[in-house]
């Protein structure tokens, strides 16, 4: 990540403090010193990192022959139509129109800004440049940041999205294995427990995105806690496993491991189910309650965890429950009988929503589940429990 806040909440001053860093360009990242006269290359320049792995152009920065921002970082000259401008180019040379995220960073004295564009990995590659309809992909290099996928080689980006798609799902049950392989060598039985999974994973991982050997660390900042829980309870040992680590844990007989991934998956398995009394019979229950804490805590971690990882593009969450047909599901005084075997909700969502619209996020995904368990609720009692929830948080 470049920044370590949402692109929207960028100032003309975090520019420059990222500037100082004298980070070169790389595969994710370009420097314009003005915005081109030549629309159709600066095109290309978005279309290459939206059909590669995303990236930012940092527009009023000149570079020097390392690639590296050079100084006095004054940024350009203030225009108050710049953004529609940029919309506009994008609109007219990229096919399909790629949407990005603009923020026009003014300093103090309201006549000089930077502009940072950042353009999230695609999922309707190839976007295609100009008349010619050519697709492009960023690579990095200082001779060549971009280079032409001809037409013949179309397939082969596609083919590339599809083996990042595999790689996707391998990841995915790989991590899910962990945990059953886990519950396999427990002497209790927890075969008629509902399991809750929350994933998050880069919609096209390729690579890792950082050294499997520094993830202990980025655990220990990135876990979440609240007065009410832990995401990765720093009091059970770390477990390696291949490409990550895990924490798993057996509290009162509430089974539950979090994984993180050096590819960027981060995933939360845990028993969610109990007996409890209703109605003045026992009854295996689930809390909405709960699952909003832990829902609570994994966005958070997986806000944090993304933070520290090199990357900008789109990520596939997951909600999960499974074998919960006949539970009884509870919100407060509220109660239904679960008619589904099972529930999964799958988004895409980027490292700014977790940023920037955290609570609503929580409230959109809390309310689809409530209802999916049987309950129809108020939209201001799911609003009170993620207020809940979230003023809690130990920071």
């Amino acid at each position: 990540m470049l920044f370590n806040k949402p692109i929207h909440e960028l100032t003309f001053e975090d520019v420059v403090a990222f500037c100082e860093r004298q980070l070169p360009e790389n595969k994710q990242l370009d420097y314009k010193y003005m915005l081109p006269k030549n629309h159709e290359k600066f095109a290309k320049t978005i279309a290459s990192f939206a059909n590669a792995l995303g990236g930012t152009i940092i527009v009023g920065v000149q570079d020097d022959k390392n690639d590296k921002p050079c100084p006095p970082y004054t940024g350009i000259a203030y225009h108050e139509k710049i953004r529609n401008s940029i919309e506009d180019i994008i609109q007219t040379y990229i096919d399909p129109v790629v949407f990005v995220d603009i923020n026009i960073c003014v300093n103090k004295t309201k006549d000089r800004m930077f502009i940072v564009i950042n353009i999230p990995q695609s999922n309707l590659t190839p976007h295609l440049v100009g008349k010619l309809k050519r697709a492009y992909i960023r690579t990095g290099q200082s001779s060549r940041p971009e280079t032409i996928v001809h037409p013949e080689k179309l397939p082969w980006l596609l083919d590339h999205r599809q083996k990042s798609e595999r790689l996707r799902h391998i990841l995915y049950d790989k991590a899910e294995s962990h945990f059953e392989n886990y519950l396999k060598t427990l002497t209790a039985n927890v075969e008629r427990q509902s399991v809750c999974t929350m994933s998050v994973v880069p919609m096209y991982p390729e690579e890792p995105l950082t050294d499997y050997k520094k993830l202990p660390k980025i655990v220990q900042t990135a876990s979440a806690k609240a007065s009410y829980g832990v995401m990765a309870n720093p009091v059970y040992p770390l477990i390696s496993v291949q490409d990550g680590v895990a924490i798993i844990s057996n509290e009162r007989g509430i089974y539950k491991m979090t994984e993180f991934n050096a590819y960027g998956l981060l995933m939360n398995k845990q028993i969610v189910s109990a007996e409890k009394p209703v109605n003045g019979h026992p009854s295996k229950t689930i809390r909405l309650e709960t699952l909003g804490q832990n829902l609570t805590l994994f966005l958070l971690t997986a806000r944090k965890f993304l933070e520290q990882l090199p990357s900008g593009g789109t990520f596939v969450f997951r909600f999960k429950l499974n074998n919960i047909r006949a539970v009884r599901a509870l919100l407060g005084n509220t109660q239904a009988t679960v008619l589904e075997d099972y529930l999964r909700m799958d988004r895409s969502l980027s490292l700014t929503d977790l940023q920037g619209g955290l609570k609503i996020l929580l409230e959109d995904i809390l309310h689809e589940v409530a209802w999916s368990l049987g309950m129809i609720v108020k939209e201001e009692t799911i609003t009170q429990l993620v207020h809940n929830c979230l003023k809690e948080i130990k920071e």
